[in-house]
């Protein structure tokens, strides 16, 4: 039962690019400006860096597409071209474009780099898809509110084409990221890239008398206030259905400005569900405890095999973002030699190591601790807290910067992480019940496990 589909992850900056690979990738997509509709990722790259990542993943086999789908005023429409010729000499894989008028501009500006059409462009039919075909399009990033027969009809009619779907992250209350809520509050644009993320915030509702000029607060029972807040998309449990299905060519996760542990975690699960597939091993349970562990806001499995609207669980109107279960502990650099702590660890701490995808760990004990394997999962206990410049601690906060040694050669990019219960603990705060309320800073998500989304 081969599977050749494509597992497509988010970079938002050539660390995420790396680790992104490293955690089982077959291809990332990001950008470098403010074309791209993830405006505060796209900074994370310049142009210099952007060509570094895709050397690094052509090297390895793997691919990049560079995000280009915002859509342009008259005014912009030289800097697109500029950008995209400027783009095109890097060597990515494919454009991913929103615009038919962009699309047609990347044909005529680089007609060997193939176009890949956003899901801003909402295609949900068969004429659409056969539309963008005619334009050059070589693949259509199938709108979120379309169903797999759909997409079956797509591919039967122009069996070329190639689909993509996403399958997991964030969910637009509006149709595909349609919304203007941001603009008419903050100014921010969000089919230009700059989204406020109005939708995740509480609102209050009131009833005006326009005779009295007698304005009142209307009092909620049980409802919650966060009105527009959809829950995340997790489509972790149907990729056996998708893939049986024979017409997705690619499964996208979403999340360019989440953390790198979200970025590691997301995709390791859906390799492991590719993966299994192909073996005749699928195990949903498996894939659904490790995506539990991210930050989420509860999780649909939205329009693609079901339909939402004969449900009522498909939005989180008692809180914004809530905790997974895990909390990340630190970050191992590229190199493999030394730790960067992401939550206060402290001397005699054990902590789960999550290893890249096809990576071998070793037991070990020393003076700096032990790594050992228990329970199905490896473990690091730590004796000392030694940076790489001779500094000890008996704990180290998130935020230092020291580089710690470890007691091994551990894999690029290995996650250490514990118990969200433990981790506030440590902290010694009070452990909380999974799940609770959490306001956040408008305009971005406050992740304990994510950092930022």
């Amino acid at each position: 039962m081969a599977s050749t589909v494509e597992l497509l992850s988010p970079a938002g900056n050539l660390d995420k690019l790396k680790l992104a690979l490293a955690y089982g990738a077959d291809a990332v997509y990001g950008g470098t400006s403010s074309f791209s509709l993830r405006n505060r990722s796209g900074k994370e790259f310049d142009e210099a860096s952007f060509a570094e990542g895709i050397a690094y993943a052509h090297a390895r086999g793997k691919q990049v597409y560079c995000t280009v789908n915002s859509f342009p005023f008259n005014a912009q429409l030289g800097s697109y071209e500029r950008h995209i010729a400027k783009m095109a000499e890097l060597k990515p894989d494919a454009f991913i474009v929103a615009s038919p008028g962009v699309v047609r501009m990347v044909r005529q500006i680089a007609p060997d780099i193939p176009v890949h059409l956003s899901t801003q462009a909402n295609v949900m039919n068969v004429y659409d898809a056969q539309v963008f075909h005619e334009l050059g399009v070589q693949r259509i990033i199938a709108a979120r509110e379309i169903s797999l027969k759909d997409l079956e009809a797509i591919k039967h009619a122009i069996p070329e084409m190639e689909l993509e779907v996403f399958v997991h992250g964030a969910m637009c209350f509006a149709y595909s990221g349609r919304c203007l809520i941001s603009t008419l509050q903050t100014g921010r644009v969000p089919n230009r890239g700059s989204c406020a993320n109005d939708c995740r915030f509480p609102y209050e509702i009131y009833a005006h008398n326009s005779e009295t000029g007698t304005t009142f607060r209307l009092e909620e029972n049980g409802v919650g206030t966060y009105i527009m807040n959809s829950k995340d998309l997790n489509l972790a449990s149907h990729v056996d259905e998708i893939l049986a299905s024979g017409v997705v060519d690619s499964l996208k996760i979403e999340g360019r400005t989440k953390s790198p542990y979200y970025v590691g975690i997301a995709t390791r699960a859906y390799r492991h569900a590719i993966d299994d597939y192909a073996a005749g091993q699928f195990e949903a349970e498996r894939y659904q405890s490790e995506l539990a562990t991210t930050q989420n806001r509860g999780f649909t499995d939205a329009y693609l095999i079901s339909r939402p609207f004969e449900r009522n669980d498909t939005q989180s109107t008692g809180f914004t973002i809530q905790d997974g279960t895990h909390q990340v502990a630190a970050l191992v650099s590229e190199d493999g030699t030394s730790w960067r702590c992401k939550d206060k660890t402290c001397i005699g701490d054990r902590v789960e190591i999550i290893l890249p995808v096809g990576a071998v760990l070793e037991p070990v004990d020393n003076e700096y601790g032990t790594i050992t394997f228990e329970g199905g999962a490896w473990w690091l206990t730590l004796r000392q807290i030694i940076s790489t410049s001779g500094k000890t601690f008996a704990c180290i906060h998130s935020g230092d910067l020291n580089d710690i040694i470890l007691p091994a050669t551990f894999p690029g990019y290995t996650i250490l992480r514990r118990g969200i219960r433990e981790a506030k603990v440590n902290k010694g705060l009070n452990p909380e019940p999974h799940g609770h309320q959490r306001n956040t800073p408008r305009g971005e998500e406050n992740n304990s496990t994510q950092e930022t989304k």
